[in-house]
């Protein structure tokens, strides 16, 4: 009586601390949105720096957290100068950097210097839709039921966003609409361009390279340098899109997700516009209409939605 009372207090001992390492890998992921959230709020601050342009800081917040993390490649063992080895590798990396990582990181903060970061986040977590159009048209991939439904319930969401319930005219800026969306479709190309690169190579490898592909190749293409009279709480802002923005929550959110269920990590996903939304309205006096409120929500749950596997 006595071993068997030892073997099942043993295996529920185990049995716990299973159950807490998983939700400390989704509170990881959960971290891991909420700094992305920030990110937003905090490049909203900097454009209100003179001369300071959505370009210039894209440019520095891709150099820096691209170099960083391939430095952190490097140390980890991962090898990432070999991709070098491989011609075809690199088309693809350039195709990634600038097709993928510069539309999705620059029409974002475009939108969040004309609008705010929450409708920013909220127009950029529609990219999946995206994805699922290119699926649909490339790879004949048919939209299930429910994918169809969450896309008809977001496009309601952002009619009501972008109208505030009134649908004759729009609430936001024409500008704030076309980069909002521009940044969805930017989301798409990141998720599609890196799939054979993926599969070759590490997460961390991948995303570094075409993060600092996508920093130089935005370098060349716009020199300019403005110049920008940064105080010492500007700096710190700056390392904050670099570190809080970049570099931390996509290393906490690759960590989660080989240890959580990918719907999980979808549900985890919508604390990025949640946290852009009430941070604006603590730190920035954003105010938000019943209107608005309710777009955001259906979009948040049309993306869920959209992520959601059945079992069978």
């Amino acid at each position: 009586m006595t071993i068997v009372t030892a073997f099942f207090m043993r295996e529920r001992r185990k049995i716990k601390l299973q159950v807490s390492h998983h939700r400390r890998w989704i509170v990881f992921g959960a971290i891991a949105s909420i700094f992305w959230g920030l990110s937003g709020i905090i490049a909203k601050f900097l454009f209100e720096v003179p001369q300071m342009t959505p370009v210039f800081l894209t440019q520095i917040r891709m150099i820096f957290a691209g170099g960083i993390m391939v430095l952190l490649a490097a140390i980890c063992g991962r090898h990432p100068f070999v991709v070098f080895y491989d011609r075809y590798a690199v088309l693809q990396f350039l195709i990634y950097g600038i097709i993928g990582m510069i539309p999705d990181q620059l029409f974002y903060f475009i939108t969040v210097n004309y609008g705010n970061a929450s409708i920013a986040t909220i127009l950029q977590f529609v990219g999946p839709f995206f994805v699922m159009l290119y699926m649909a048209l490339v790879h004949h991939q048919l939209p299930r039921r429910i994918e169809i439904i969450s896309a008809i319930v977001a496009f309601i969401g952002v009619a009501m966003v972008a109208t505030n319930g009134r649908f004759t005219h729009l609430a936001v800026t024409p500008a704030v609409l076309f980069f909002g969306i521009l940044s969805a479709v930017g989301v798409m190309t990141t998720t599609v361009s890196p799939r054979q690169l993926l599969q070759k190579y590490d997460a961390l490898t991948v995303t570094g390279w075409g993060i600092l592909i996508a920093g130089i190749a935005l370098s060349i293409f716009h020199p300019v340098v403005p110049k920008v009279s940064l105080a010492p709480i500007n700096f710190v802002e700056i390392i904050g899109v670099i570190l809080i923005g970049t570099i931390i929550p996509f290393l906490l959110f690759s960590v989660a997700l080989k240890h959580v269920n990918p719907t999980i990590m979808s549900l985890l996903d919508a604390f990025e516009p949640i946290t852009a939304t009430f941070g604006s309205v603590i730190l920035m006096g954003l105010t938000l209409s019943v209107a608005e409120i309710i777009g955001s929500i259906l979009i948040i749950i049309a993306v869920i939605g959209l992520n959601y596997q059945p079992k069978k």
